[in-house]
């Protein structure tokens, strides 16, 4: 199996829901959905629309757990693109825009070894608020606002421990670099709230997620790159054993014969 250390958030500031939040094994699908793969040219840097910016340092504490990935070639993967409102309704369409009509939301994550609602998540505001957002023919949305910053939230209301790779605009959240599966991630504990606020700098600080133009974006910064902007994906595993094995054990019989039989 796959075994992966991760490392356990212990905020210090603000978490959303009841517990601590777990562990750090952050990967995340890069380019989930429709990333181009053109080269970025100049002119890519001032296309308009929102994107992630590095933002300030901000506490967040972790430390390492051990994980063992129950699906690690299959995770449950899930994507949300974020834009300006204007940029939202040229995505959607103004007729569709109008009809969905945009709440503050989360979105359920769909899995075999869950039920419906059970995993789901967001994005929220700095006063710990869910931004607006609307679902679109299977594609989620999510309004965001130049120059605020945001957070990333899971909901696992499960009661089962399970990891959560993240990525923002392509990249890693845990080493700023590509994104990719078989990175660590997060755990998150069972019925608690993960809150990812910014790229990890170190086992103790964050560089916060603010959005911003494309051209300060973090990836045309670090990278010059800006296929991926606007696109925040998760990939989810679960924790093996898996619940079949589980029940055999529980129904294991310490005497399944009730009397000796001669040897052969």
């Amino acid at each position: 199996m796959n075994k992966i250390l991760c490392l356990l958030m212990i905020y210090i500031y603000t978490i959303l829901g009841s517990g601590c939040v777990t562990t750090r094994s952050l990967t995340t699908p890069a380019a989930v959905d429709g990333a181009l793969d053109s080269n970025t040219s100049g002119s890519e840097a001032t296309r308009p629309g929102l994107a992630t910016q590095w933002g300030e340092t901000r506490t967040s504490q972790v430390h390492s757990a051990a994980f063992t990935r129950g699906n690690p070639a299959m995770p449950i993967v899930n994507t949300l693109y974020y834009n300006s409102r204007e940029g939202i309704r040229a995505m959607v369409g103004s007729w569709v825009y109008q009809q969905a009509t945009p709440t503050p939301r989360s979105f359920p994550l769909v899995g075999d070894f869950f039920s419906p609602g059970e995993i789901a998540w967001g994005i929220q505001n700095e006063q710990g608020q869910l931004l607006e957002g609307l679902s679109v023919n299977d594609k989620n949305y999510v309004i965001g606002e130049v120059g605020r910053r945001y957070a990333i939230v899971v909901h696992n209301y499960t009661d089962r421990r399970v990891e959560v790779v993240l990525s923002v605009d392509g990249l890693d959240v845990m080493d700023g670099k590509s994104a990719a599966f078989t990175k660590p991630g997060y755990l998150v504990a069972p019925y608690s709230t993960l809150t990812v606020d910014g790229f990890r700098q170190s086992m103790e600080t964050v560089a916060t997620f603010r959005f911003g133009s494309v051209s300060e974006s973090y990836a045309n910064k670090k990278y010059g790159d800006t296929r991926n902007v606007g696109v925040i994906g998760l990939a989810l595993f679960y924790e093996y054993p898996p619940d079949d094995e589980i029940n055999r054990r529980h129904s294991a019989d310490p005497f399944p014969n009730r009397f000796a039989t001669p040897p052969e």
